[in-house]
């Protein structure tokens, strides 16, 4: 289909954002963006502009423009890329505060008139298959910007901190996690995986640099669809050297402060809107506005021995056993008696990796964590101390039936110059998803991928 596009001619003004308005205030300017929305009233258009940083208002007057400016503005679809001129008015009724007084109107693009995500109700498939353009919409555009602030925050700690940013691989031989969520993939002849978690590089890293940490996409082939899970999502791990538990579960309390803070500051309004566009089901779980839910998040978080999480649990109802891991419903449970995140520690080294260390006073016990967010949304942090004897690690690399070829360089980091350290991993998705109240992580990534979408 042939979409007719108009020719620019670009007036000679200062190109404002919408995100920065005031400082345009009583000036004549110019907004790029996108016709969001549109309604007429007698010799006025209401043209709602969206420019990627927000939406304003542009309100066209027949007495202000020509005929043919006011019946082109008349015609526009939803989505028509635009350029308009006018003056900054300020209005204490418009959610930015300001509007525009239109003159001018130049179209870029006429958009066709069938856009799919109309106001209707659509379900999530459908939203879903065109996620290339619901990603426009008022609620996912805030999501996706509180996104954005979270990595800016993650990355800004980190630095502050003296962490240094190292990349490590995609393509790995051996598995981190378990052998049963590999992606596999042949490699130039070679059998190889798409990474589970940067960890064991990071490690390496940090006998180099003393404080690390890797933040990329990481892959789970899990057989999952729950609410928590993607099979394609981000992760920031930071690793130091002569760290033990005590000090990961303090790092991991100072980092989840920060982005409460920060995003609190920064993302105000973005939390509102996600507030204000709920659907029925999401309110009926009614979640703290996000404002209130993030200003709880203050220090001391609670830290709960594993043993005492599991006798909690029996008293509130739950059939756990010891030994048992904790379920998405058991997180559930426990996480609603508080308003802030909880560190549930030493669980049984059973059910965790094979490069936990044990806790010495009771080698049943690891020395790992779990920081599990509050109002249901479970666990969004995993770590713990590392081991770092050679004989030990061996040991366990070999219970787990897992290739030892495969991890002689990590074995040799046990051999030369081994040090206490630990780390951690927090899943980017999943504190999206609590951040912002979502009942589900497939809105927390601009495209999702889920056990059963690989598209758009």
């Amino acid at each position: 289909m042939s979409i007719p596009t108009l020719p620019i001619a670009l007036p000679d003004l200062p190109v404002a954002t919408v995100r920065e308005i005031a400082h345009f205030d009583g000036q004549r300017v110019q907004i790029r963006g996108w016709l969001y929305g549109r309604r007429s009233k007698g010799k006025l258009h209401f043209l709602q502009i969206r420019d990627g940083s927000g939406l304003i208002q542009a309100v066209m007057s027949r007495a202000d423009v020509d005929e043919e400016t006011f019946a082109r503005a008349d015609r526009l679809t939803q989505e028509t890329s635009l350029i308009v001129t006018g003056t900054v008015r300020a209005d204490a009724r418009a959610p930015s505060g300001f509007e525009l007084s239109c003159d001018g109107l130049e179209i870029v693009s006429l958009a066709a008139p069938d856009y799919p995500i109309s106001p209707k109700d659509h379900g999530t498939a459908f939203l879903m298959d065109h996620r290339h353009l619901w990603i426009r919409s008022r609620r996912q555009h805030a999501i996706l910007k509180v996104r954005a602030r979270i990595v800016k925050s993650i990355r800004d700690f980190f630095d502050n901190q003296g962490f240094t940013l190292l990349d490590t691989p995609i393509f790995t031989p051996n598995a981190c996690e378990g052998t049963s969520t590999l992606f596999e993939t042949d490699y130039h002849g070679q059998k190889a995986y798409l990474s589970q978690s940067g960890q064991l590089y990071n490690e390496a890293n940090a006998m180099a640099f003393g404080k690390v940490y890797t933040f990329g996409p990481t892959f789970r082939a899990e057989k999952s669809k729950t609410r928590r899970h993607l099979t394609e999502f981000w992760m920031v791990e930071p690793e130091a050297a002569y760290m033990d538990l005590k000090g990961t579960m303090d790092l991991a309390e100072d980092l989840v402060c920060t982005i409460a803070r920060e995003v609190l500051a920064d993302c105000g309004p973005e939390l509102d809107t996600i507030d204000t566009i709920r659907s029925e089901a999401e309110e009926q779980r009614q979640l703290k506005p996000r404002r209130e839910a993030l200003a709880a998040i203050q220090k001391p978080f609670v830290r709960m021995d594993y043993g005492d999480a599991v006798k909690r649990l029996q008293e509130l109802g739950s059939d756990i056993q010891f030994g048992d891991d904790l379920g998405g419903d058991d997180e559930t449970i426990l996480t609603q008696q508080y308003d802030r995140p909880m560190l549930v520690n030493r669980y049984p080294s059973e059910i965790k990796a094979f490069y936990m260390k044990k806790d010495a006073s009771d080698p049943v016990r690891s020395l790992s964590v779990d920081m599990l967010a509050p109002e249901g949304y479970g666990e969004i942090i995993g770590g713990g101390q590392r081991e770092d004897d050679y004989d030990t690690l061996v040991a366990a690399i070999q219970k787990h039936g897992l290739p030892m070829t495969a991890f002689d360089w990590y074995l040799d980091l046990r051999k030369y110059g081994s040090v206490p350290h630990a780390g951690f991993g927090l899943g980017l998705e999943r504190t999206v998803a609590w951040v912002c109240g979502l009942p589900h992580v497939r809105e927390t990534i601009p495209f999702a991928r889920l056990m059963d979408r690989l598209s758009p």
